[in-house]
């Protein structure tokens, strides 16, 4: 079970790489397509009107399928942005006590977000909605990638609970230990030196 988990979340972040490079590719063809315009009315004096049809709102598309596709993959790594202030001096105990309580909290959100988001595109699928740039396209085919990722994530912080029950060893939580291990040898080194 744990390769396949690992697999689906690596192959989520890949994904999501794949969109980012998506967004890459679309800005520099406009890009491209404007600088040969700019060239044309220099030389010509009109502009050819190279465009690539949409860009803003299919950059737009592959960014939010970039954003959700990337969260079990982040979590997993220790990506994530945590605010460990309250709980970074508590003895072992009680901070996985709140780790439990605060990945629990933040399983129940994702599930939550997960069910209305598949509601979302259930609504969009059945009332046939398009997107309203050049190139009209069912919008419930680029909304798909917000349910997928936000399913995929859910699926992690349920693996994070468990483990963190488990008392496995966790990507986030260990660079949190490193950075505190660090930041005390800092201290405490600065202190030695004065």
């Amino acid at each position: 079970m744990r390769v396949f988990l690992d697999k689906l979340y690596a192959l989520s972040g890949g994904v999501a790489a794949a969109f980012l490079l998506a967004i890459c590719i679309a800005v520099m063809l406009q890009v491209c397509a404007n600088m040969i315009d700019s060239a044309a009315r220099l030389i010509v004096g009109e502009p050819v009107g190279l465009v690539v049809p949409s860009y803003s709102e299919f950059t737009g598309f592959f960014l939010v399928a970039a954003s959700f596709l990337a969260l079990a993959n982040s979590l997993r790594h220790g990506a994530h942005i945590r605010v460990t202030l309250l709980i970074r001096g508590l003895h072992p105990g009680p901070r996985r006590l709140i780790e439990i309580w605060c990945c629990t909290i933040a399983l129940a959100f994702a599930a939550f977000f997960a069910w209305y988001s598949v509601a979302l595109v259930w609504d969009s699928y059945v009332y046939n909605d398009v997107s309203p740039g050049i190139v009209a396209v069912p919008i419930w085919i680029p909304q798909l990638s917000m349910p997928l990722g936000l399913i995929v994530f859910t699926i992690a912080l349920a693996d994070t609970v468990i483990a963190i029950i488990r008392r496995e060893k966790l990507a986030f939580l260990s660079s949190e230990e490193d950075t505190t291990t660090s930041s005390e040898s800092d201290i405490s080194g600065t202190g030695a030196e004065g």
